[in-house]
């Protein structure tokens, strides 16, 4: 069992809902970003979505746009969200860690020598802009590495599609 399936059991099991923030990684630095990663954990995040900063990022608002390229222009990249995820795990963060991202920085990870093994320590991957309907080559690769996948709903989403 995952550790989303794992928390999202013992959420069902006390009766509360998911507090699941979201931190553009990167923002306002990388150190600030695994303080405020550690900070979530003791205030009671269920769940981190770690965003990967991207030039582009279309389904966002202005904030989430202005803080990405804020980290862009610090210098991070998407090696550095993967040694964030490695130092939180070595520092004991247990969470469950949801990658936040597009398709095609997603693509560029995965076209890494190491493959989908570079995400060790991320349990989901959230890819804003990949419908479920094509992502069957994405699904199945992830489940052969042991992360979710989660795709977004909306609340006029069709149950047959859901």
């Amino acid at each position: 069992m995952s550790r989303i399936d794992e928390r999202f059991e013992q959420l069902r099991n006390t009766g509360r809902k998911a507090f699941v923030p979201y931190i553009t990684a990167g923002w306002p630095s990388l150190e600030i970003t695994i303080d405020l990663c550690h900070m979530l954990a003791e205030e009671g995040a269920d769940f981190l979505e770690l965003g990967l900063p991207l030039t582009d990022p279309v389904a966002d608002g202005p904030t989430n746009q202005r803080a990405a390229q804020e980290a862009l222009n610090a210098g991070m990249t998407p090696a550095h969200l993967l040694q964030l995820v490695v130092e939180l795990r070595h520092g004991g963060f247990e969470l469950p860690i949801v990658l936040f991202t597009y398709f095609n920085p997603l693509r560029s990870l995965l076209a890494r020598p190491d493959g989908l093994s570079a995400l060790q320590g991320v349990d989901g991957v959230l890819v804003t802009d990949l419908p479920p309907e094509e992502a069957t080559e994405h699904i199945a690769s992830c489940r052969a590495a042991e992360v979710d996948t989660i795709f977004l709903a909306s609340p006029t989403t069709p149950d047959e599609r859901l």
